[in-house]
């Protein structure tokens, strides 16, 4: 075989700045300990997340010029609203700023005190607004998708059987929608098989609740389809795409991820009096109907973002360049979450750091000292950004402790990701001598992007 090639040329380029080990020592104090207190300036290669930091194609940047900036009825919503809805089949399409803008306004309609959201599995702003509405979102992944060392094709898929149990339980009118995350972002980036997706709506179908994708890398988990599910092989990604969201009622986006954009997403349904709440909620928050909160010219990236994503050749690549990372990890015998997902890889820090007690968070101290030894920024996703308090505030533990490198779209290089290894077995050769850390300051919801950490000496 061949190898497999960047499907792409490099036009324009943006210098990276070099540090020593002093001074992101010196970096990491300043920043009290979180990642996402630091200045990016003084990140080497940036793998917190992949939403809003792909590179934009030449095609899209030519769209930004033709942006229409009109207020109400500007010629780049039509071309925005005519591809969403080409791709996805919803009859309202209503831009928003983002994705958790979408989420905000679904759940402060569907949401309240008393109602129950279950999910494959939440992230965590898709959490926060669900919880934020007085309603509890609840995870129902799949068995395969708990144990970080099985490898499984769809580890990103919903338990089924437990869904069926949490609405006899909970009951019907106490849940009003439920959602399935494609790919499974809190499950490592895994798929979610056409079967679960279809047995999915059935199962809620017969029960009359409405079933939301949350379609952050729906192209991704449409590639994913394609190669492990009988059946898919001959199919196109963009057609595959078209069949998963038919099994849904609606679906929330953000463009920051498979739409290779730097800002923006979309909520997208078919029920007209849930779409006229939308919109009366959106002209309150967001803007007018027809930019939600966007300029035309992110409305034009967004629309030839959905182009560029399906295109196969892309997501060959895409998806091979992240097995790489984690098959050479695995040959060294660093500990991830397997099989490698879509769009990033995850590090399995409760195996990487098993000295370090789950209360002293051992996914944020690896991610530390990623940043210290190399200068790579990754983001925890275990009990920082997940756990919780029980009414003694001893600390409810999350299901994996993570440390996620999430890859940005046709941004680094192999020669990138070849030092991201050598920086992660540096990491491993050393990993008894790290200590944890503690928490010295914290928000009420989604603390992992403010809370201030100190080391445990």
């Amino acid at each position: 075989m061949k190898t497999i090639i960047e499907p792409f040329k490099i036009k324009s380029v943006e210098p990276i700045k070099f540090t020593t080990l002093e001074e992101r020592e010196a970096i990491l104090e300043r920043g009290f300990y979180n990642l996402f207190l630091i200045p990016a300036e003084d990140v080497l290669i940036d793998l917190l997340t992949d939403s809003g930091t792909s590179a934009m194609s030449a095609d899209q940047w030519a769209g930004i010029m033709r942006g229409d900036e009109s207020y109400a009825g500007a010629r780049s919503f039509y071309r925005f609203e005519e591809k969403v809805r080409a791709l996805t089949g919803f009859r309202h399409i209503i831009p928003t700023h983002q994705g958790r803008a979408a989420e905000k306004i679904l759940f402060s309609i569907a949401g309240g005190k008393g109602k129950y959201i279950p999910n494959n599995s939440h992230f965590d702003t898709t959490r926060a607004n669900v919880e934020f509405s007085g309603a509890e979102a609840v995870d129902l992944p799949c068995d395969e998708g708990k144990d970080p060392d099985t490898p499984a094709d769809f580890k990103g898929n919903m338990d089924l059987e437990g869904l069926a149990r949490f609405i006899r339980n909970i009951g019907r009118a106490n849940i009003p929608l439920c959602m399935m995350t494609v790919t499974n972002n809190s499950g490592g980036g895994q798929p979610v098989s056409m079967a679960n997706i279809k047995a999915t709506r059935e199962l809620c179908g017969r029960n009359g609740i409405p079933l939301f994708l949350d379609a952050c890398r729906f192209a991704e988990n449409a590639y994913f389809i394609k190669r492990r599910e009988p059946g898919f092989a001959e199919r196109s990604v963009e057609s595959i795409a078209r069949e998963m969201f038919s099994y849904a009622d609606g679906a929330t986006m953000s463009a920051k991820k498979d739409a290779l954009v730097n800002m923006g997403g979309f909520l997208a349904l078919n029920d007209d009096a849930l779409a006229l709440r939308a919109r009366n909620i959106l002209i309150v928050t967001e803007g007018f109907p027809t930019y939600g909160g966007l300029a035309g010219r992110d409305l034009e990236a967004i629309a030839q973002g959905l182009d560029e994503i399906v295109d196969e050749h892309y997501l060959e690549y895409r998806i091979r360049s992240v097995e790489y990372l984690g098959e050479r990890l695995v040959k060294a015998g660093v500990p991830i979450l397997q099989p490698p997902g879509g769009h990033a890889i995850s590090l399995n820090a409760r195996k990487f750091l098993p000295h370090i007690p789950v209360d002293q968070y051992p996914g944020q101290a690896l991610s530390l000292e990623l940043f210290r030894v190399g200068g790579i920024r990754s983001a925890e996703i275990g009990s920082v950004m997940f756990g919780r308090y029980d009414r003694d505030k001893k600390l409810i533990p999350a299901r994996m402790e993570l440390v996620r490198l999430a890859i940005p779209r046709r941004v680094y290089t192999q020669s990138h990701i070849d030092y991201v290894i050598e920086a992660v077995l540096e990491v491993y050769r050393e990993r008894e001598k790290l200590r944890g850390v503690r928490i010295v300051e914290e928000a009420p919801l989604l603390r992992h992007f403010t809370a201030k950490f100190e080391k445990v000496v």
